[in-house]
């Protein structure tokens, strides 16, 4: 950082990056230079016949292109390794050694193509063997060599660096200008206009690059919409910043000891009273666990699990597989192709799903849960329309419109399409703002819902079970989760008692009055350190500034910042500005204030004057539902031993705690923050929330007849109360679930 400019462009790549494909030229060119001078000196060139001459001849000059090579590779090493991620004066010499370093390639292809020609015309008359096979493996392994480096200089090119670098010029020199004569320029026409320039030139390189990258899902009119609207806000959002992917990478493994130190420094000043941090949130006085001893928030409790396995189901046979890889074989009896070769065994409406039925299959044994009956199933995907199906749920009294997650490229364009938009709500308001992509989804599934009557129809299947009585529950994970939420706010007022679980709901979903509004009767659930509920257009933009500011902390060169989280699994030296600040409180308060200022001017790493895109923050709706993890400790003596009994191997305590949507406002950088996503991770984990319950009770109910025994013995001995005192009062208290 800042990006690398040779030629007269800038390239997507920093000065401090060429350290590793140096280190990688420079050992296959060693190792080639190695094996080159030992051919010349053990075997015998007889170079008084042509083929062999040639072949003679041409091994010593292409030693001495590998010696050039060597020396040109061990110089931009050298340079690449000099001065921190900011300091790219300490590697400016870094130009002329790439100079010489095309140049090199230039001779070193040219030198291949004639070693080509020479193997087309002698290689099977030459009369030497073995330099013979030496020497193909050296042209092929060079040609390969050249290959993955012109392929590494397309992957860094970038379209619009020509008109980056015009424009940085530009603004150089009106502001040499400025401080020449004293005097401040009011923003011109010109420079506005060359700032366009490049806005619109990296606009077209992201559409370009959607494109490419979404090349089979077509080019209708819809999708090309949406390339527009991601390719504007993804330019928009990395507007003039001069970082390349490098830099973000040791800026998030810079960010995630810092977050450690900061919340390490917290519990130790109890902070506005924080006792611990439980998957990175702050456990006070007021934290309110959900109390699974009371059997009325058991049975809610319940509930949430049991609607997961819709939201689960939802999506087919792919996740089917993934959790049951020893099972798979039980989806063979449900499988059109191996049952009815007509059709479903029943009325089950199912459209577009492939040729054996398989994620309907896969459906039905998810939802082997109880008395169950699918209405409706949908596997058509597109741009803002994503899949459900309608079930009735007879156990529970509900018809569950389940909704599903992000599963294919046409469903990641409708997360990427993360603007706000008015919800279409009548009367309107102004003020209910929702992401885009999803307000699209969930008006596509409620046009469905009232096209095809699916409610009625779900509602008048059974009269004879009065299934016109039941509640309408609407459910989802991810994608599925923010569309059912969306989506329950839409028929809210056409169903007064509707109820929705939202599991793992994005970020950027709903503006803060539709959040206050959508509490009494969506509950979300998001399990520890998870990306996704984090993930909004503010919260990246808070990101992007904590990313900047740990860059600017950086010290040290950035090859060794991200080494320390790969080498030995992470055990390398620690990075020299989380070491500056490790155990210092003063330090990492002025951490927190240099993140705050960064947060609220969101201002470019090297030039303040540009202000970075600001959105408006967006979040995550209703009540939250947080599953944490707690990592007991081997002295940890919090718990007493009964509880430690309870677990095994020291395997995490899992419990429920009610949150607030602004308790996500902040990325946790996390080894598990995308595992904790996933679905399976989610239910899981809801199961061991109430396992862990169940079997401290069923502790804590022993360890007290077990002491009340020992307490009556020891009355009788005594003849005191003490003791019974005292041990009432200790086990009086389980630990909180």
């Amino acid at each position: 950082m800042p990006g690398l400019v040779v030629f007269r462009r800038r390239w997507s790549v920093g000065s401090d990056d060429l350290v590793v494909p140096g280190a990688f030229l420079l050992t296959i060119h060693f190792i080639c230079f190695v094996i080159v001078s030992v051919s010349l000196v053990i075997f015998e060139y007889n170079t008084r016949i042509l083929s062999v001459k040639l072949l003679f001849y041409h091994l010593i000059g292409y030693l001495l292109i590998l010696f050039f090579s060597i020396c040109v590779e061990i110089g931009i090493c050298v340079i690449s390794m000099r001065g921190s991620i900011l300091d790219a004066e300490a590697r400016t010499s870094i130009n002329i050694w790439i100079y010489l370093k095309s140049l090199v390639i230039l001779f070193d292809i040219a030198w291949l193509a004639v070693g080509s020609v020479w193997l087309g015309h002698y290689y099977t008359t030459a009369p030497i063997d073995d330099p013979k096979k030496v020497y193909i493996a050296i042209i092929i392994c060079n040609w390969a060599l050249v290959v993955i480096t012109l392929i590494t200089i397309w992957c860094t090119f970038d379209a619009a660096g020509r008109s980056w670098v015009k424009m940085k010029k530009y603004q150089r020199s009106m502001r040499e200008t400025e401080s020449r004569f004293n005097y401040k320029r009011s923003n011109s026409m010109n420079r506005n206009w060359r700032q366009r320039k490049v806005m619109r030139a990296y606009q077209d390189s992201w559409d370009h690059r959607c494109r490419l990258l979404f090349c089979c899902m077509g080019s209708s009119e819809r999708n090309r919409n949406s390339f527009t609207d991601i390719a504007r806000l993804l330019s928009d959002f990395f507007r003039e910043l001069d970082v390349v992917p490098s830099d973000v990478v040791a800026g998030l493994v810079l960010l995630r000891k810092f977050q450690r130190l900061e919340r390490e420094a917290i519990v130790r000043q109890r902070k506005n009273g924080t006792y611990e941090f439980l998957s990175g949130v702050p456990i006070t006085e007021r934290t309110q666990f959900l109390a699974l001893n009371d059997a009325k928030n058991y049975d809610f409790f319940q509930t949430v699990i049991h609607y997961m396995y819709f939201a689960q189901g939802a999506y087919g046979w792919p996740m089917y597989v993934i959790i049951n890889r020893s099972k798979m074989w039980h989806l063979v009896p449900e499988l059109k192709c191996f049952g009815c070769c007509c059709g479903t065994s029943d009325d089950t409406e199912v459209i577009q799903d492939n040729c054996c039925l398989c994620n309907y299959a896969a459906l039905k044994k998810t939802l082997q849960l109880g008395d169950i009956d699918i209405v409706y199933a949908t596997y058509h995907v597109d741009v803002g329309e994503t899949p459900f199906f309608v079930a009735i749920d007879y156990t529970h009294r509900s018809v569950v419109i389940s909704i599903r997650g992000t599963l294919s490229m046409k469903d990641i364009l409708t997360d990427l399409n993360a603007e706000g938009e008015v919800l279409p709500l009548q009367p309107p308001r102004d003020d209910w703002l929702g992401h885009k992509g999803m307000v699209q989804a969930a008006i596509y599934i409620r046009n469905k819902l009232q096209e095809e009557n699916l409610i009625e129809r779900a509602l008048q299947r059974n009269p004879d079970r009065q299934t016109h009585t039941f509640d309408l529950v609407l459910v989802g994970h991810s994608l599925g989760a923010g569309t059912a939420a969306i989506l329950a706010i839409l028929l809210k007022p056409e169903h007064p008692t509707l109820q929705c679980f939202s599991y793992s709901p994005p970020g950027g979903l709903l503006s803060m009055p539709a959040v206050e509004y959508s509490k009494s009767f969506i509950t979300s659930v998001v399990l520890g350190k998870d990306v996704v509920p984090r993930i909004g257009l503010n919260q990246m933009e808070a990101l992007r500034a904590d990313l900047i500011n740990a860059i600017q902390r950086s010290v040290d060169p950035k090859w060794k910042t991200i080494s320390c989280s790969v080498i030995c699994c992470g055990c390398g030296p620690e990075p020299t500005s989380v070491v500056n600040m490790s155990g210092q409180d003063t330090h990492i308060n002025q951490y927190q204030e240099e993140r705050g200022t960064a947060r609220s001017t969101s201002a470019h790493p090297t030039d303040s004057s540009i202000a970075l895109t600001l959105h408006q923050p967006l979040y995550p709706p209703g009540r939250i539902i947080h599953i944490v993890r707690h990592h007991p400790k081997p002295d940890e003596q919090k718990y007493d031993s009964g509880w430690r009994n309870v677990l095994k191997n020291r395997e995490p305590v899992y419990q429920a705690i009610w949150a607030d949507s602004t308790d996500f406002d902040e990325v946790l950088i996390s080894p598990v923050m995308l595992q904790d996503h996933m679905p399976d991770k989610v239910l899981a984990a809801l199961k061991k929330v109430v396992s862990c319950r169940d079997r401290t009770v069923k502790a804590c109910t022993t360890r007290r007849r077990n002491d009340n025994t020992t307490i009556t013995t020891t009355t009788t001995v005594t003849t005191t109360t003490t003791t019974t005192q005292n041990t009432d009062t200790r086990y009086s208290r389980p630990p909180s679930i």
